[in-house]
């Protein structure tokens, strides 16, 4: 599997992706805050993509390192592709080019009560790659529960 660093080529990719969670996550798509961090990753060369063989992305991720802290922002894997190892790819390519310990990874996903907790998997997805789930969050855009989850880096 190919995982890659994005380009402003994969914006429309990466709102394809966006489109399919916005369920889940609130409106991404026609939000212009959205594309400005799109864009922002894109430049600051923190945003990587597992391209298909067809015009769509299997998956997107946007990342930020402050060592020794880094944050996954935004990791989505196309409804095709969900369960294909798409996820732990972007997560595997992340870690490799951004992440040096001793540290922490953290991610925001879903709080327990929420219906994309069991949807989309993504509670489950971050603990197989070792996260533990932390504290409460603030509420998403939809209002939803959220809830941070951390992997130490050794």
């Amino acid at each position: 599997m190919t995982i890659r660093p994005a380009r402003e080529r994969d914006v429309p990719g990466l709102l394809g992706l966006a489109a399919q969670v916005e369920q889940w996550f609130g409106p991404m798509v026609e939000e212009a805050g959205f594309h400005a961090a799109v864009r922002e990753h894109i430049a600051g060369s923190t945003a990587l993509v597992a391209p298909s063989s067809g015009p769509d992305l299997l998956g997107g991720l946007l990342f930020a390192a402050a060592p020794p802290v880094y944050h996954v922002h935004w990791l989505v894997v196309s409804r095709r592709a969900r369960g294909t190892g798409v996820g732990r790819a972007l997560m595997t390519e992340a870690v490799r080019r951004w992440v040096r310990g001793p540290g922490e990874i953290e991610v925001v996903t879903f709080g327990p009560d929420h219906p994309g907790a069991v949807d989309s998997g993504a509670r489950a997805f971050y603990e197989r790659l070792g996260f533990v789930p932390a504290e409460a969050a603030a509420p998403g855009p939809e209002g939803g529960s959220r809830q941070v989850f951390r992997r130490a880096v050794a």
